[in-house]
């Protein structure tokens, strides 16, 4: 058998990917106020259907999961079939969609909620930048504690999120478990106080997650779904000392789960929270065989090496699809890259810094 590169072929849910690039979930707001996928959307995604499987950037299960400006939801109707344009495109392209799931927690601001408190696992502020909100960038705010009742009906906002999902048309589902946002302050000893069943010990931390799991898992088959996790991360102001025994006990029920996919952030370019030594992409290959996806700063170079070495069967890259939406074949013929680092457009507006980036053969 040979060796597996970027540019070989894969399976994902017993269907064909044309490559192992992944498009990262990156948010770019540009739903509108609305938070319904439109027109601009839609070109933005086809564009960028050169990787094999296009993960769609992390979309609100409900009002209550809001927490960025202008970003899209799957919580209506209208949302749905303002989705389902951009699934058609992408299986145009012959590639495969995933839609992230995502709820901000304590990550949001009273602006978004009508002037309710954002939710969380407990009543821990972030300390750090202020939030962007729909009125001003203003101070975060000291979350609502959740009750058991706002957990459940949580958790049933993630199930009705993958049936609209699938209603869409898309190929799977990804529950973000990542980056500091609802599920995370859960997992995260420094974020989940609780003395009750959901908070203290490994197992009682990671039951939120494995609830929203095994609702999802009602919906879809394990082989399509999976789970983004930041086991090394401090976005959002996150990390805990036992994040090894954390995070193992965490792959460890994807196991159980058979879960299609985990989407590990390795990498350390959002920062480590220096609690002991990163974990790596080898750490979780023993434990789990559903595919790995690698995510976080990756060049061609360090992409090429864990999939040959089978350290991860996908890579995922952010940044550099920013502004080159033909990155594998400029990869591929080794191209230059345009360049992705100013950041003044990348969160919300119109084409300009979004589907105005031209393929490298019209450059």
């Amino acid at each position: 058998m040979s060796t597996p590169t970027l540019f070989s072929t894969t399976t994902f849910a017993k269907k064909p990917l044309k490559n192992r690039f992944v498009l990262a979930p990156l948010t770019r707001g540009r739903a509108g106020p609305t938070r319904v996928p439109n027109e601009l959307m839609a070109e933005y995604y086809q564009q960028r259907s050169t990787a094999g499987l296009v993960m769609a950037e992390a979309t609100a299960i409900s009002k209550e999961g809001n927490g960025w400006v202008n970003s899209p939801g799957i919580y209506t109707q209208e949302m749905v079939e303002g989705w389902k344009t951009i699934t058609e495109r992408v299986h145009q392209q012959g590639s495969q969609i995933i839609l992230q799931l995502w709820h901000t927690g304590r990550a949001s601001h009273s602006d978004f909620h009508d002037g309710e408190l954002p939710l969380s696992a407990s009543a821990v502020k972030i300390n750090g930048d202020q939030i962007h909100t729909p009125e001003a960038k203003k101070d975060y705010e000291v979350p609502r504690a959740m009750t058991v009742q706002d957990i459940k009906r949580t958790v049933e906002d993630f199930r009705k999120a993958a049936e609209n999902a699938k209603a869409a048309g898309f190929d799977g589902v990804e529950i973000h478990a990542a980056n500091g946002y609802l599920i995370n302050q859960f997992l995260d000893a420094s974020t989940n106080l609780r003395d009750d069943e959901y908070g203290g010990s490994i197992e009682n931390r990671t039951r939120f997650l494995n609830e929203i799991l095994e609702a999802v898992l009602t919906v879809w088959p394990a082989e399509n779904v999976g789970s983004r996790i930041s086991p090394n991360g401090i976005f959002n102001d996150m990390g805990c000392d036992d994040y090894r025994e954390l995070y193992t006990h965490v792959i460890k029920r994807f196991t159980h789960y058979q879960l299609g996919f985990v989407h590990i952030m390795d990498g350390l370019a959002f920062g480590f929270h220096e609690r002991g030594e990163p974990m790596t992409l080898e750490d979780f290959r023993s434990l789990y065989h559903g595919l790995i996806i690698g995510n976080c700063g990756y060049d061609q170079s360090k992409a090429e090496t864990v999939i040959g070495s089978e350290k991860a069967d996908l890579v995922a890259f952010g940044r550099p699809y920013i502004a080159n939406p033909d990155l594998p074949q400029r990869m591929l013929n080794d191209w230059p890259l345009a360049p992705s680092d100013d950041a003044s457009d990348w969160y919300g507006g119109g084409a300009e810094g979004y589907t105005d980036y031209e393929t490298y053969k019209s450059a």
